[in-house]
């Protein structure tokens, strides 16, 4: 029977690569979350500031009551998924999606039933900051999972 020079070593090597990975992507993805909503939050109207402060991220879902989820960033192994959702409007701020797609005219009920609303036009602030920072994202992403890698073969982490 032969035996490989070395494996004790590699196996090591290979049991401590997921958490350095995870050590070194963690800090980033807080730093890409911390983007989005900062653009986002620039580009949002704030007349009355509920929608600006219910812009946010959070590690795993979106908190109760979120009226949109942008999206996540996401880095996952076999252990778990590093997720972070990034997600805007609360009980407040229900208006959320009507002010990043605008409303079609219609007839108004309730209170005001038979009267014409004329629509509102879009304001997107949420999807563009997604679709700014997505490539760049996945790119600093891949960078970290690579230098990681490497240190870890290398022996200095």
């Amino acid at each position: 029977m032969a035996s490989i020079i070395g494996l004790d070593r590699l196996n090591r090597k290979l049991r401590t690569l997921p958490l350095k990975v995870e050590a070194a992507i963690k800090p980033i993805m807080e730093k890409l979350a911390d983007q989005v909503v900062s653009m986002a939050r620039n580009l949002v109207p704030t007349e009355d500031m509920e929608l600006y402060n219910s812009i946010g991220w959070v590690w795993g879902d979106a908190p109760p009551g979120t009226r949109m989820v942008l999206g996540s960033i996401k880095a996952g192994n076999k252990r778990g998924n590093f997720r972070i959702t990034i997600f805007a409007g609360d009980d407040k701020a229900f208006y959320a999606r009507w002010v990043e797609f605008g409303t079609a005219p219609h007839i108004n009920g309730g209170w005001f039933a038979g009267t014409k609303h004329p629509g509102t036009r879009p304001q997107p602030f949420f999807y563009p900051s997604w679709r700014a920072n997505r490539k760049k994202a996945k790119g600093n992403l891949t960078r970290a999972i690579n230098k990681a890698a490497k240190r870890v073969a290398a022996g200095s982490l």
